[in-house]
């Protein structure tokens, strides 16, 4: 690798691309069976495995772990550089230029292929309900291995960014993609449950780390404002491409075809590898800083011109600095972790429990179920503009103090909830108003979580502290779908409090301890925690 190349490079490209095709490779040799089951309406279940199929299977493996000593890099034997230190406000001053939009575009793409895969998970459902003749509680057992998976795939991928870069995590997520594509193969239940978790551990790792690279990269002052119409393009982007293909493949194919979309949305990642960067700060935290000031130079304009500085062996100690991720949870991160940590948990609980049996509670509270659909629908349009609001105010106004709003806009809304039930209030406007301000206040909040996350992290640490508040909206997800399981769900009005409350904490918390990132560098949010 060189200082005039802005990318870094592969320790060892053939073994990298031999790793692709072997694992492309075990994916095929999925499609002679899968082509046989034609006649039968693609209908898999039962059929046994050939030794083409279990050839394949074992080829991703191996392919795989040729694939990641091929592609992550070496940095002790790499660390060495010149000059003094890289100095990063170079490219937090400028404008937004053809290097940004294009990393933008990119990740963009990633994210909404990172959505599309744990978003086919409903339209899945029902075709693997019928072709496998198993009850929905059995089939329930799916998205909740799936969360766990993205809740696992969070923390351990998140700390692969910090060990071995943002761009090497992000291709090897995009290889497990392809990998596990074989999901839409399997001819029992219980494979799937085992592909869906290694799934979810690919898609959940993705999401953190587009965010900490974008947050490495973006300038200072458009860096809040794009971190959110990130995760808002990028989900619906997902879900739309999810839906789409539903639509359009399922009726042809079956099901399974939606998981065989893997094949193909993985290598669109790999492929697209090239226009990603790694992240400078992370170069620089490595000990290359010459690799570093090149990305620097592609996304500044200009070469970053080197000013007086802290002498070079004291920066580097200060790099050399003990990073344990226990850090996240004491000293200086302690509050601010917790308090992000409740949030995500409490957010999930709201999102994968309360809201997924609204409509079935409603209708405990004496409403018709045509009418609790159509409430929420129109709710839900109502709700629709907010991820504009949420995009304007977190840039023009202010990031934690809107973070902390739309908490506690969720906080009253699940309390209005509360009231309503205890009063045993029959209002149709009360009911949309409180759901209106609760998908408001839910989609705000996870439009803002992982970006802030990204943001008041120091480099050494931002993939792990995003991957972790990640991993625990995720495990709200889990609790959630477990309390559902166990009918926690229809005590309405205790389920509203109990999700409430501690989301009022967590606004609480993140009100006093919280520090404010608009606008400002990220060695600036550092400081600011320090103080």
């Amino acid at each position: 690798m060189t200082a005039s190349n802005f990318k870094m490079s592969f320790h060892h490209p053939v073994a990298f691309w031999i790793g692709c095709v072997l694992i492309t490779g075990g994916v095929l040799s999925h499609a002679p069976m899968f082509v046989m089951s034609a006649s039968m309406g693609y209908r898999m279940a039962g059929m046994p495995m050939d030794n083409f199929m279990l050839g394949g299977m074992a080829l991703i493996p191996f392919g795989l772990a040729l694939a990641c000593y091929g592609m992550v890099p070496r940095l002790p034997g790499m660390a060495r550089g010149t000059g003094g230190p890289v100095q990063f406000h170079v490219a937090d001053g400028v404008a937004l230029n053809s290097a940004h939009w294009k990393l933008v575009a990119v990740l963009v793409i990633a994210l909404a292929v990172d959505v599309l895969k744990p978003a086919t998970l409903g339209f899945v459902m029902p075709g693997m309900t019928r072709e496998y003749e198993i009850s929905r509680e059995t089939a329930g057992i799916l998205p909740l291995v799936a969360l766990t998976g993205t809740t696992v795939g969070s923390v351990l991928w998140g700390r692969m960014a910090d060990r071995y870069g943002r761009r090497s995590a992000i291709i090897l997520s995009a290889l497990m993609f392809v990998g596990t594509a074989i999901c839409g193969a399997m001819p029992s239940f219980s494979w799937n449950l085992a592909m869906c978790f290694l799934m979810g551990a690919s898609a959940g790792g993705l999401l953190p780390i587009t965010f900490t690279l974008m947050a490495e990269t973006v300038p200072a002052r458009h860096r809040g404002w794009l971190l959110v119409a990130l995760g808002g393009i990028g989900t619906s982007g997902g879900y739309l491409l999810a839906a789409g293909s539903a639509a359009w493949l399922e009726p042809l194919f079956s099901w399974r075809v939606l998981w065989l979309l893997g094949l193909p949305t993985g290598l669109v990642i790999i492929f697209l590898g090239r226009f990603i960067p790694e992240s400078a700060r992370f170069l620089a935290g490595a000990g290359l800083p010459d690799q570093a000031r090149a990305v620097l130079a592609r996304f500044a304009g200009h070469q970053g011109v080197e000013v007086d500085g802290p002498d070079p062996a004291q920066a580097a100690r200060a790099q050399a600095e003990a990073i344990h991720p226990s850090q996240l949870l004491g000293g200086k991160h302690t509050a601010i972790t917790w308090g992000l940590v409740m949030c995500g948990v409490t957010w999930g609980l709201a999102n994968f429990g309360f809201l997924l049996w609204l409509p079935t509670n409603l209708g405990r509270m004496g409403m018709d179920s045509a009418m609790a659909n159509a409430l929420l629908t129109r709710s839900a349009v109502i709700a629709l503009p907010g991820t504009v609001l949420v995009i304007w105010i977190y840039h023009r106004w202010s990031s934690v103090k809107s973070l902390v709003t739309f908490i506690t806009l969720t906080s009253l809304s699940l309390l209005l909830f509360f009231l309503l039930d205890v009063a045993n209030a029959r209002s149709d406007a009360a009911v949309v108003v409180a759901t209106t301000l609760l998908l408001v206040g839910a989609n705000g909040v996870i439009a803002m979580l992982i970006p802030y996350s990204a943001e008041i992290y120091p480099v050494k640490l931002r993939g792990t502290g995003s991957g972790l508040i990640a991993a625990g909206s995720k495990f709200g997800g889990i609790l959630g779908a477990l309390c559902g399981v166990f009918g926690l769900f229809s005590h309405f009005a205790a389920a509203a409090l109990l999700i409430a409350l501690p989301m009022a904490v967590a606004a609480f918390v993140l009100a006093r301890r919280g520090v404010e990132t608009r606008g400002r560098r990220l060695e600036e949010i550092q400081h600011a925690l320090k103080a």
